[in-house]
């Protein structure tokens, strides 16, 4: 299989994803489900039983670390889908880069608009008591309200980061 079908295959699924994702805050099941299945079961139609395993440990891998945040509340289930359909689709090796760039993407620009707000310094400070409160004895622990997290929708950023892997596999970076 050329390593066009694959690339092709994650930017269409994420392009998708962005779009759906801006316009009503939900990565939908009727594109991460198909693809978690349809990946492995494509690559091992058209490539074999070691792109078979290669899939699935893609999907192992892109998929456990974000099913961890979601079992905290620190990301969607549909975040969580696509980020193993990409590991599925991709394999572990870009499916890992692009979640990286993606997450990187989110990152810069969650900083960027809070400090063309103002409000950067309050959400480091956030930040340092919800990494400190669970060393501080109960009595001073303070919690952060529910009202002072941040919500922000990955689709855009994860299709930013499945398009910075993409052309880093085909040498657009040198």
């Amino acid at each position: 299989m050329s390593p066009w079908v694959p690339h092709i295959a994650i930017l269409i699924v994420t392009a998708i994803a962005a779009t759906t994702d801006l316009r009503t805050g939900l990565i939908p099941n009727w594109l991460t489900l198909p693809a978690l299945v349809a990946a492995p079961a494509a690559h091992a139609l058209f490539a074999g039983p070691g792109a078979l395993e290669a899939s699935l440990v893609g999907i192992a891998l892109c998929g456990l670390p974000p099913y961890l945040l979601f079992r905290v509340g620190a990301l969607g289930g549909g975040d969580v889908k696509l980020l193993a359909a990409i590991g599925g689709i991709a394999g572990a090796s870009l499916g890992l880069e692009a979640q990286i760039f993606g997450l990187s993407v989110a990152a810069a620009y969650v900083i960027v608009r809070l400090a063309w707000r103002g409000g950067l310094l309050a959400l480091l400070g956030r930040a340092l008591r919800i990494v400190v409160n669970p060393l501080l004895p109960p009595s001073r622990r303070r919690p952060v309200a529910t009202g002072e997290m941040m919500e922000m929708r990955l689709g855009a950023s994860l299709f930013a980061g499945a398009v910075l892997a993409v052309l880093g596999q085909h040498g657009a970076w040198g």
